[in-house]
């Protein structure tokens, strides 16, 4: 099959691992939704369902967008190889089966490219690995394994993948197949969407040619470290201000007050597997409040111990797919931003 033709029908199968919610389908995509999937499809290779999955709402599709291009596609001081790296490591310490799967390939691919002659296969490379390291074990003042100007895109990567890793886990299934598909063909399907994502990685891609889909905004002080690449500024002031709507539209303030408070006081340690550490922050919410309080805090703490129940409870309040899309990026957002602020150090 030529490449024309492949592009849509991979497309159109990876929709088909998106759960919650209704993925708009390419040939039904309008305004900013089919946008959004043309650039995704000419820059990244494949519609990919981490990013199409957010479709029932526009403006979040676009901030995700956005963050992803600006920050690890387009290839400014930090080759693609390192942030798929971080990539990869940010995933498994975030228990993301999808996300490992994808970007375990892609790394894996792009070293075997970058392989110089006489080097040795699967041989590490010491300077990656401190990198992996720096980025899943944040401890403020550690000495940063790469140049400081380096900052925005490496902290920047490793944020999105915060943030991807958490909403992946709720609104897709947990291998990047159809529903049904043998598990043993996931080999050959990664080695296809492997060598488009790569191929497509290959090319240049200019700075900046996704700003213009959502208007321009500050970043908040939080974000400071995007400062010294003004096009990874401008992606994040534009894509938190696009998700923070959004939320203002589907989460209740006091849940979002809430999951602030809870992040403030977070000392970046895993959840205990005991959910009872939910029921204390919750039970402050009114009890119309709860199914959102309930859903947001283990999207930013726990997401891959999101299940059904728990979406089905804010589903019974009404919530639509843009709600639930809404609030899975706000909560994956606001935690992901607060891992960057203490990776990032002070400012």
């Amino acid at each position: 099959m030529s490449k024309k033709l492949l592009v849509p029908v991979l497309g159109m199968l990876g929709l088909t691992q998106v759960r919650h919610v209704a993925p708009v389908r390419r040939g039904a995509a309008r305004g900013l939704v089919a946008e959004v999937y043309r650039q995704l499809e000419r820059d990244f290779g494949v519609l990919a369902p981490p990013v199409a999955l957010h479709a029932p709402a526009p403006e979040v599709l676009a901030a995700c967008w956005l963050l992803l291009r600006e920050t690890v596609i387009v290839e400014g001081a930090v080759d693609r190889l390192t942030k798929e790296t971080i990539a990869a490591a940010v995933s498994r310490a975030n228990t993301c089966p999808y996300c490992i799967t994808v970007h375990d390939e892609m790394s894996q691919s792009l070293g075997r490219q970058a392989m110089l002659p006489g080097a040795r296969a699967g041989r590490p490379d010491p300077r990656l690995d401190a990198i992996a390291d720096w980025v899943t074990t944040p401890s403020p003042g550690r000495e940063l394994p790469f140049p400081p100007a380096h900052t925005p895109e490496i902290v920047g990567s490793a944020v999105l993948m915060h943030y991807l890793n958490r909403v992946v886990n709720v609104l897709l299934y947990s291998i990047p197949l159809p529903p049904g598909v043998p598990r043993q063909a996931l080999g050959p399907v990664m080695k296809v969407l492997g060598r488009l994502i790569v191929g497509q990685a290959r090319r240049p891609h200019p700075a900046g040619h996704s700003l213009g889909l959502l208007p321009a905004a500050e970043p908040p002080a939080d974000l400071w470290w995007t400062a010294p690449n003004p096009n990874v500024a401008a992606a994040f002031g534009a894509a938190v201000a696009a998700v923070e709507a959004a939320a203002t539209r589907s989460v209740p303030a006091p849940v979002r007050e809430l999951v602030r408070r809870e992040l403030d006081a977070w000392d970046g340690t895993a959840r205990p597997l005991d959910p009872s550490w939910l029921a204390g922050p919750v039970a402050g919410l009114a009890e119309a409040d709860r199914p959102a309080g309930r859903l947001a805090m283990l999207v930013a703490f726990a997401a891959y111990r999101v299940d059904q129940p728990a979406v089905d409870a804010f589903r019974r309040t009404g919530a639509t797919d843009a709600d639930l899309v809404a609030l899975c990026a706000w909560a994956a957002l606001a935690a992901s931003r607060r891992i960057g602020a203490r990776l990032a150090g002070p400012r």
